[in-house]
């Protein structure tokens, strides 16, 4: 099954303790179409300047993404600059250049508007709600968020929370939406508001999953080499989103299994700026990390004794 993905594809500017890039590809849809493209059909609505090049949609095109939803506007494309210290779990934002994407107004193709899968990226919740609209009946409905629309329009963001099946956002930002330090808490609060499942990322210490009846916990594959967690967020989303179309397994074994091919594919991005390692991922590499994954997780019952 296709997903349809609504969010930003940018220019990114950033620094790390690593080196240092300007003007590479990167932004919410961009990384999470790119992740979820390993694992089935994706269709993007977006919006970037006259500035963007080709050589930029050619890259997505080669993933076999469907770019009709991809507007031009007259303007600049839309440009983030940041940089990360050594802790490299929250970056420091020093530029933000809504340019185009400040008046993005999504418009679904028709082609899209049975989507079985619905992502809906990091944009204005009032936004979200109008691509909800537009879109009839989607089996799955997933979406993030970040501090600044929780702390500036709160009410649009609970109505969709409301509406969605599954939400995605990290550590601090759970805790700023309820006020409530403790994680498990704050859990038990949102899921109040109408969620099946909700996904907290931890970074470096892996991700929880929380339903009404469950919690799983998965961690983070340990890297000898992180260069740049720009985007590490919505490749793990891609990557979740899009195993679970490509099964279409739901029930709760299915979306464990997908967290770990989402925290397999955000271990990918982290090795390189932009998407660069994305550009020369093969899927056998994918599989392999996967097994990794389930052998760094495996650990042996107790013991049958008189007494255990």
């Amino acid at each position: 099954m296709s997903i349809l993905v609504v969010g930003s594809v940018a220019f990114d500017s950033v620094e790390t303790p690593f080196g240092r890039v300007d003007n590479v590809l990167g932004g919410s849809a961009t990384y999470f179409s790119t992740s979820a493209s390993f694992f089935t059909d994706v269709n993007l609505v977006a919006v970037v300047g006259d500035d963007f090049p080709q050589e930029h949609l050619d890259f997505l095109k080669s993933r076999e993404i469907d770019l009709r939803g991809l507007a031009r506007d007259s303007g600049k494309t839309f440009h983030w600059k940041g940089k990360y210290g050594y802790d490299l779990n929250e970056a420091q934002t020093l530029e933000t250049h809504l340019n185009v994407f400040e008046t993005f107004k999504p418009q679904i193709p028709p082609a899209y508007a049975d989507s079985e899968y619905l992502f809906l990226a990091n944009i204005d919740p009032e936004l979200q709600m109008e691509v909800l609209r537009q879109v009839r009946k989607p089996k799955v409905i997933a979406s993030d968020t970040m501090n600044f629309w929780i702390s500036s329009k709160p009410d649009a963001l609970r109505e969709v929370i409301g509406r969605v099946d599954i939400l995605i956002i990290n550590e601090g930002e759970a805790r700023q939406l309820t006020r409530e330090p403790n994680l498990v808490k704050a859990a038990r609060q949102i899921l109040a508001l109408g969620l099946k499942t909700l996904i907290i990322k931890r970074g470096e210490y892996g991700v929880l999953m929380f339903t009404d009846t469950s919690v799983f916990a998965a961690p983070a594959y340990p890297l000898e080499a992180v260069f740049d967690p720009t985007g590490a967020g919505d490749t793990f989303a891609g990557g979740f989103m899009g195993y679970l179309a490509n099964t279409g397994d739901t029930s709760e074994e299915g979306v464990r299994q997908a967290i770990v091919f989402g925290s397999v594919m955000a271990s990918f991005n982290v090795e390189a700026f932009s998407l660069d390692r994305m550009k020369t991922l093969a899927y056998r590499e994918i599989e392999e990390r996967y097994r990794d994954f389930k052998a760094l997780t495996h650990f042996r019952g107790l013991p049958h004794q008189e007494g255990l």
